[in-house]
């Protein structure tokens, strides 16, 4: 859990992948679960904007607002184990190029070799 709850410290880009990865197919859950009620509200009633899609609208909202955390948490581990600050994580706000740089830099480069000012490296060297 310390992955998904905790700023401090670095992770590697296996650990990156897997909490990337699985906060993805939350998203996608999310997503056909919105789908599927906005579907069936509008097949009830013939308004997407009928109360059951408001509900079931917010439960979507609070589960995707809740994952931000984590998404926040491995991000910022993985920067530092790039020996960058956690604030590295607003480039993904820079149009076009920031969420491509963030997906290199956290996604595919190799971490800084054995400890930095984050901790010690993850991968034991």
């Amino acid at each position: 859990m310390d992955l998904f709850l905790s700023f401090n410290g670095r992770i590697n880009r296996a650990k990156f992948w897997l909490g990337f990865l699985g906060l993805m197919v939350v998203y996608a859950i999310l997503g056909v679960v919105a789908g599927g009620a906005m579907m069936a509200s509008m097949s009830a009633s013939g308004d997407p904007s009928a109360a059951g899609m408001g509900a079931m609208g917010i439960v979507v909202a609070i589960v995707y607002l809740a994952s931000l955390w984590p998404a926040l948490a491995i991000q910022v581990k993985r920067w530092h184990d790039r020996n960058k600050s956690g604030w590295w994580v607003l480039i993904a706000f820079v149009p076009v190029i920031g969420g491509l740089w963030m997906l290199i830099e956290c996604g595919f480069l190799e971490g800084t070799k054995g400890p930095n000012q984050f901790g010690a490296d993850p991968l034991g060297g």
